[in-house]
């Protein structure tokens, strides 16, 4: 089934597709999108199974790029970075969102609800307070049920510090954790609509920076123009040095292998020139922590 996923990513492009990026080619892209819906819906018709018991049904039906850089990253992060897409993958006049924000005794909290009520509808289906949050979802099975019965959580971003104990390891394992939306401004729909507008990647601690990009009820069209300004994103936003440390460029869905629509060759100067970065970078690092210790000494 996968030999032949691949051999159908070598077939001929959709013509009317028309997208540009950087570095990748439109078509291959093309061809990678069209090979991996014609797999996924003969997997439907044999009546395949999710990978893992407990996957969720959309997860299951979504587009991911992965992009595989040529070094490791001198740090990993847990930081959020919004990639925008140009078809979104929550519809907000069907999607439910949680928002999560700051309150001091249940009052911030009432203010937050009387406001989402009096504006625009923009999915938000639920206002939870920091105070409600610490006080009634202290179980993890109540952190579970939580994190199912939302299609996206946002949190203003200044209480997002304190999210990471409140909600456990759930939230972070399914990949669920709350996006940061900037709630002191006063059109409060822009930012969610903005936020719910995007798909987000962090960099992880290994050279692959995985970021989800459609769900199958997105055209292949769109499909395209998502997984091509996600790339563009990643490597934009995410990947240290840009394109000279990008090695490859993979689009795939939970239930295939990944299919290459970018390699890079080998670069030997760049090698050098990241590994002559990295050494500075670690003696600055260095540096920084002698003279902290120094003054830690002197106090």
């Amino acid at each position: 089934r996968h030999e032949a996923l691949r051999r159908d990513s070598a077939a001929a492009p959709d013509a009317h597709v028309r997208v540009m990026s950087n570095k990748v080619d439109a078509a291959q892209v093309t061809k990678a999108v069209a090979a991996l819906r014609k797999h996924a819906e003969k997997v439907k018709a044999e009546g395949g199974t999710k990978l893992f018991d407990g996957d969720d049904d959309d997860d299951a039906e979504t587009y991911s790029v992965m992009v595989s850089t040529r070094r490791v990253p001198q740090r990993a992060s847990n930081k959020l970075v919004p990639i925008p897409l140009p078809h979104p993958l929550l519809n907000l006049d069907a999607a439910e969102v949680c928002l999560i924000v700051k309150d001091h005794q249940g009052e911030g909290h009432k203010d937050a609800k009387r406001k989402v009520a009096e504006m625009e509808k923009c999915g938000v289906a639920k206002v939870l307070g920091i105070s409600k949050l610490r006080n009634n979802y202290k179980p993890h099975e109540a952190k579970r049920k939580l994190c199912d019965s939302y299609d996206l959580f946002l949190a203003d971003a200044r209480v997002v510090p304190l999210l990471p104990k409140l909600l456990g390891k759930t939230f972070f394992k399914k990949k669920r954790q709350p996006v940061p939306v900037d709630l002191t401004k006063k059109d409060w729909p822009t930012q969610i609509r903005k936020a719910a507008a995007a798909t987000y990647a962090k960099q992880s601690a290994g050279t692959c920076v995985s970021v989800k990009v459609a769900r199958a009820s997105h055209s292949q069209t769109e499909i395209v123009a998502n997984a091509i300004a996600a790339i563009d994103g990643v490597v934009d936003k995410v990947v240290a040095r840009g394109w000279a440390n990008v090695q490859s460029v993979f689009l795939k869905t939970t239930e295939s292998v990944a299919l290459p629509v970018y390699n890079a060759l080998p670069d030997a100067e760049e090698d050098a020139k990241a590994r002559k970065e990295e050494e500075a970078a670690r003696e600055a690092r260095d540096a920084e922590r002698q003279k902290r210790f120094a003054e830690e000494k002197a106090e």
